[in-house]
């Protein structure tokens, strides 16, 4: 079948095509891209969970396209991060950072998300109208990961602005321009801490490559970038797309308020429900394998849809719906196994705050738009809202 993800209604609400996919079944060919390459797109969540630990998927994607003719120019320090390997590379380089996001590095990093959080809220109009990804989805964790990795403050609206540039869906040149910026600036930063040590995630990763550690410099440059953009990317749509849920279901949004602790163990539910993450990252079948009742052949990509996994019915009854009583703890939207997203922890402190600060500050929250002339953006990878136009009052 055509390209099911390449009409404008798709990137406004996706749903209603991962349902007609999922109906007919929930791994199925589709064709993507601009050359039409066949692809399993895997859109039910019991198939999603088995994929994303399935021994016969491979993220090598050097391996995948090396005898593949492509016009693409994408740097390198992208186009093969850490999310694009197998163990034991992807073993050996996501242990050089884990201790970074862990939950208690996270716990130590809380006032300064507090802080930042704060800070943003004391900016936002008490008494008008608001954009609250471009005043506080986007800023907050932008901040945070350019703070822990030592990004200077000067520097970060130009790589929010990279980082967005790497996610335009349909535009290659765009992309390709973006990650040759990102990549040149990091090489800069990375030789700048060189001269000026700090105590900085970056400096960190600096010295282990320097005193002769199995990293090199081109891996150094990739988990410097791969960190910068995924440490924010995914957290910004979470937020975004919280909060439009809780203004769009009333009833969920009175029992936050009232009872405002229970805002953690309801952060998994919103997850569930918008995932950040529409489709996963590129994988592809080293081998024939089975998902569900589909064969899949060796030496095609298999699309993830943590997006579609999360709204199966046959997993999540009434799945259409957030439900503040559900057990969303076995949501998809960081992946699962071994690629399950690194800086999870730091993903729920930062919308916790961030969410729990706003609703406190403004009692009068709503939409300032209908539904409907929301603006979402254009990539197929993240879901998330270029702009969230509310009323502080």
């Amino acid at each position: 079948m055509s390209d099911p993800m390449s009409c404008p209604e798709f990137f406004q609400n996706p749903y209603p095509f991962y349902y007609e996919l999922r109906s007919a079944a929930p791994v199925k060919q589709v064709t993507t891209g601009s050359g039409g390459r066949p692809s399993y797109l895997v859109t039910g969540y019991a198939e999603a969970k088995a994929a994303f630990t399935d021994p016969g998927l491979s993220k090598d994607t050097t391996r995948f396209f090396a005898d593949r003719p492509s016009g693409r120019n994408l740097h390198p320090a992208v186009a093969h991060t850490m999310l694009a390997t197998d163990p034991p590379e992807h073993t050996r380089l996501r242990r050089l950072v884990t201790k970074a996001f862990t939950t208690g590095a996270v716990t130590r990093l809380r006032p300064y998300i507090r802080h930042t959080a704060d800070h943003l809220l004391d900016g936002l109009p008490k008494d008008g109208k608001a954009d609250l990804v471009a005043g506080l989805a986007v800023p907050l964790p932008v901040t945070v990961i350019c703070q822990l990795l030592g990004v200077p403050e000067a520097d970060r609206a130009q790589v929010r602005t990279w980082s967005n540039d790497l996610f335009a869906a349909g535009q290659p040149q765009r992309i390709d321009e973006a990650s040759h910026a990102v990549a040149g600036y990091m090489t800069d930063l990375i030789e700048a801490k060189r001269r000026t040590p700090d105590d900085s995630l970056l400096h960190h990763l600096i010295a282990v490559r320097d005193e002769g550690e199995k990293l090199s410099e081109d891996e150094l440059v990739s988990l410097a970038v791969l960190l910068l953009v995924a440490g924010h990317e995914t957290t910004t749509n979470f937020i975004g797309n919280a909060i439009l849920a809780l203004l769009q279901h009333p009833g969920l949004l009175d029992r936050v308020r009232t009872e405002p602790r229970e805002l953690s163990s309801l952060l998994d539910e919103l997850l569930r429900y918008d995932a950040p993450v529409g489709i996963a990252t590129f994988r592809y079948s080293t081998q024939a394998i089975t998902l569900g009742e589909t064969e899949i052949p060796a030496g095609v990509p298999v699309l993830i849809s943590p997006g579609a996994a999360n709204r199966d019915p046959a997993h999540y009854p009434t799945p259409d719906r957030p439900d503040a009583d559900r057990d969303a703890r076995g949501h998809l939207a960081f992946g699962h196994g071994i690629h399950r997203c690194l800086g999870a922890p730091l993903a729920l402190a930062e919308a916790e705050i961030a969410l729990g600060g706003l609703l406190a500050r403004f009692p009068g929250l709503r939409l300032a738009v209908t539904p409907e002339e929301l603006r979402w953006r254009r990539t197929r990878l993240m879901r998330g809202l270029e702009s969230l136009p509310v009323l502080t009052r």
